[in-house]
């Protein structure tokens, strides 16, 4: 081996390629200690049975175009049953004796291989992402152009065409305000990133669109900026719901500053943390003065505040947590008592945890007033119907007794001219005669007494005298579960008469019906008029007169009613008495177990005559 051979052997040897020469009978002359690493001592052999294992040609094998061609190739090569991937040099070698060999380089290159595999795995799943990501990703210049966006921004800005977008300028054509845009600049170059940067952008239609932008500064190798990179987000649905969660916000809050009721609400500690305009009202305490400053102790009658909390935290009283309607006495800022009912509730967290409680007073001052004045006014019809039953009763005993009496006192008259003056049985006469006449005079008196008062008449309104004690009965016809039902004519005429004596008369139609419907039902009230009479129908759906005594609701004492205390059977008596003194009628319709019927009919007053 000359110097020259030694020297190339040295320098193929201490190369970390694997190399190895073979002749054109495909036997190995030569192989570096780096291939013989990797396929083990082959010198001798057949190439491919030292690289492949197999005592046949590779299929794959190109020695032919080197040998016959004298081509340089270079490609990778793929070792069957392993992950090892080479990258070949094929070179032809000329030998001194003219033949030509084959010098092989080979190259490890499956790690490179891995790392491609890798780099391009993860930019296609870079590629997928950027693509297939809800929100709007984008690539921009700082100067103010798109490099790239994907299709969820097309589609949040309304644009189908891609490179349409591309050229729009980004400070002009999309933000809504400019200037926006330069303080996004300032601070992204600033702080190298901006999250969640509030902006509202156009579409491509000019519509608005509020976005939240987050981003960074894309760098070149010495640091300058290149541009920028990003997401923007749609907060559209996010705004809307903002919207509506403050539209209702509001609403309750409205609903709650608006209620005619007293409305407070306090801490599981006791300290006031809601108190509405209503309770300012009804209770005296401004809001801004109890509203974390006052507790609720201070409101409450002593001892109730506690009482009310354990009515809550028991079932009894309209279920755990709630307080139904509980009757109870405030006391004003100004010390005047207050009446009313409280209803109130605990307020859970989601985890079931008591959090606060809620309370509404409702002032039952105007009610309690009117039902004061509705007991008065019934009292006073009851009186009423009892003077008015005492006077008929005694204008027929005075009737049938002042002829009587009148005849006695004729006939004592007629006996003292028979006997004279001195005569002792002349005082009998003057003192019987004189007892005669007081009796008379007694009975005038009683009956005197016994009239009720009788109002001036006057022109009067039905159908607000009619709506006056509808109004009265109201309550009370809505805790008997009785519906009301009134239809009155638009044009009515007026009647001439005592206004009392008809309210009197309604009064005690609308009780009767309210008496006859004890299971609740159906009150209906109409009014029509022509040019002469006014007609009024008071109907129920009570349990109806059996037909035998419909001749005799109107006589004195008949009642069907069996509690004595509901009426001695003088109402409907004294109001047939008032209607036909004021020239009127009145009928009744009925039938058991569908109801009844009353009609008045009075007379039009007209201005053209006096009175009716």
């Amino acid at each position: 081996m000359n110097n020259d051979t030694q020297r190339l052997t040295s320098i193929l040897e201490a190369m970390e390629d694997g190399i190895y020469i073979v002749s054109q009978d495909y036997q190995v002359e030569f192989m570096n200690k780096a291939m013989i690493k990797v396929f083990g001592e082959g010198t001798g052999k057949k190439c491919y049975q030292v690289i492949t294992g197999h005592d046949e040609i590779c299929p794959r094998c190109r020695a032919k175009e080197v040998f016959e061609e004298g081509k340089t190739l270079h490609y990778e090569l793929k070792i069957p049953g392993t992950d090892k991937v080479y990258e070949l040099t094929q070179l032809p070698l000329r030998n001194t004796d003219g033949t030509t060999s084959k010098l092989t380089i080979y190259r490890d290159i499956t790690h490179e291989k891995k790392q491609e595999e890798k780099l391009k795995a993860t930019e296609e799943d870079y590629k997928r992402l950027f693509d297939l990501v809800a929100c709007g990703v984008f690539i921009s210049t700082k100067e103010g152009k798109f490099l790239d966006v994907n299709q969820a921004l097309l589609d949040m800005l309304g644009y189908d065409n891609k490179e349409e977008f591309l050229r729009i300028d980004i400070t002009k054509d999309l933000y809504v305000r400019p200037e926006e845009r330069q303080k996004f600049r300032e601070m992204i170059e600033q702080e190298g990133h901006v999250i969640d940067y509030e902006v509202e952008f156009k579409r491509r239609d000019g519509s608005i669109i509020p976005v939240l932008l987050t981003g960074h500064v894309r760098y070149d190798h010495q640091g300058n900026v290149l541009g920028y990179e990003g997401i923007n987000l749609d907060q559209s649905q996010r705004k809307q719901m903002e919207k509506e969660l403050k539209e209702a916000h509001d609403f309750l809050d409205n609903l709650v500053k608006s209620s005619p009721n007293a409305i407070m609400a306090t801490d599981m500690k006791g300290n006031i943390i809601l108190w509405n305009q209503a309770a300012e009202e009804t209770l005296g305490y401004m809001a801004k003065d109890v509203i974390r400053n006052i507790h609720i102790t201070e409101i409450y009658p002593e001892g109730m505040a506690r009482k009310v909390m354990k009515m809550m935290r028991s079932s009894e009283y309209g279920g755990l947590g709630k307080l139904r309607s509980y009757p109870i006495v405030f006391l004003r800022k100004d010390g005047k008592s207050v009446e009313g009912n409280l209803s109130a509730n605990i307020i859970y967290d989601a985890k079931g945890n008591q959090i606060a409680s809620v309370g509404m007073f409702v002032d039952l001052e105007e009610r309690l007033e009117m039902e004061r004045r509705l007991r008065q006014t019934q009292e006073q019809l009851l009186h009423s119907e009892k003077l008015a039953a005492m006077g008929r009763l005694i204008s027929q005993i005075a009737h049938e007794l002042n002829n009587p009496l009148y005849g006695i006192m004729n006939t004592l008259e007629l006996m003292k001219t028979e006997i004279s003056p001195e005569n002792k049985r002349r005082k009998l006469l003057d003192m019987s005669l004189s007892e005669t006449m007081r009796l008379a005079e007694m009975l005038r008196k009683m009956l005197s007494f016994s009239k009720p008062d009788q109002e001036e008449r006057q022109p009067t309104d039905i159908n607000t005298t009619i709506d006056e004690i509808l109004l009265l009965h109201h309550k009370q016809l809505q805790e008997n579960s009785i519906k009301v039902f009134s239809s009155f004519d638009e044009n009515p005429g007026q009647v001439y008469a005592s206004k009392s004596q008809l309210r009197q008369v309604f009064l005690n139609m609308i009780s009767n019906a309210k008496d006859a419907m004890p299971e609740g039902g159906v009150l209906t009230v109409e009014t029509e008029s022509d040019e002469n009479y006014f007609q009024i129908k008071i109907s129920d759906t009570g349990r109806g007169i059996k037909k035998k005594n419909l001749a005799k609701v109107f006589e004195a004492f008949f009642t069907t009613k069996k509690d004595s205390v509901k009426g001695v059977g003088l109402g409907l008596s004294v109001c047939y008495g008032f209607i036909k003194d004021h020239g009127g009628d009145i009928k009744v319709e009925s039938k058991v177990g569908y109801g009844t019927t009353f009609t008045i009919v009075l007379p039009v007053y007209k201005t053209t005559t006096e009175g009716i």
